[in-house]
């Protein structure tokens, strides 16, 4: 168990990598669903910018101080 949480502490320097990937598919996804409103008009393109600005949110949320201690209270742990 001690190596296990070992593990996950050399992680968390590296969490921020994903955290960003996060972001930046969320960006992605929001420029197509732009695009998408631009070209087509609308419709469906309501779901690529929803989707992008809910990855967005979240991985702004995952990047700030404390967040894990935010989650952690959320979730009774």
């Amino acid at each position: 168990m001690n190596t296990f949480n070992q593990t996950l502490k050399g992680m968390g320097d590296f969490m921020g990598f994903w955290y960003l990937l996060l972001l930046l598919i969320g960006v992605v996804i929001f420029i197509v669903g732009v695009i998408k409103i631009k070209t087509a008009g609308g419709g469906k393109a309501i779901i690529p910018l929803l989707t992008g600005v809910a990855c967005m949110a979240l991985s702004i949320f995952l990047l700030t101080p404390n967040s894990s201690e935010i989650i952690a209270d959320l979730l009774n742990l």
